[in-house]
């Protein structure tokens, strides 16, 4: 799952260099326990999820697209998955479970900056105890990093997204950690106890 498109050999760029290690770091991390249950916010077409489904996960799910949760269904029948933009809330029958892992994988950078700190901390009520929330995503440790990707992509770049600042999401949640996967990507991880 290295940083190289399948077609040929050219590099992959923003904002999809690391996409791969991002979902085999998720991956890794969850499978680390067994039998455990994963909500996944914004799960598209079950990429990352229907690995996990694979190996007994039970998995809950929200997305906004009709059409991604037909094809995420039929790979995971026995998911639970629901329709809703999560920039308007978690749908109801999503709020009466706890989860060990809450994912979101290039999902959140629709949020605002504004809205991402009620959300996370929305989430964090629905992790069981040792729960987590992994985030992989387009992100950086700090706005230094960020600004070098922005002038590496040049028109590239989309000013339309809110990307991850570690640093600046570690004021809110002490405990985050952050592990950069390329120039423009990253996995965060928060605990309940952050």
């Amino acid at each position: 799952m290295g940083g190289r498109l399948r077609q040929g050999c050219r590099p992959v760029r923003y904002p999809f260099a690391g996409y791969r290690d991002v979902l085999a770091g998720i991956y890794s991390r969850i499978m680390t326990k067994s039998g455990t249950s994963v909500l996944d916010i914004g799960f598209g077409t079950g990429t990352l999820t229907a690995k996990l489904y694979e190996q007994g996960f039970e998995i809950w799910g929200q997305d906004f697209s009709r059409r991604m949760i037909d094809i995420a269904s039929g790979k995971m029948p026995d998911a639970h998955l629901f329709e809703g933009d999560f920039s308007r809330g978690i749908a109801a029958p999503l709020l009466d479970n706890r989860y060990d892992f809450i994912v979101a994988t290039y999902s959140l950078h629709h949020l605002t900056d504004e809205q991402k700190i009620p959300f996370i901390s929305g989430l964090l009520s629905l992790l069981k105890d040792d729960g987590m929330i992994l985030i992989g995503d387009v992100a950086f440790p700090d706005v230094k990093a960020m600004d070098e990707c922005r002038v590496k992509a040049g028109d590239e770049w989309d000013d339309e997204e809110y990307y991850f600042l570690a640093d600046e999401m570690r004021k809110v949640f002490p405990g985050l950690s952050f592990e950069k996967k390329s120039y423009c990507a990253g996995i965060i991880g928060i605990t309940r106890r952050d």
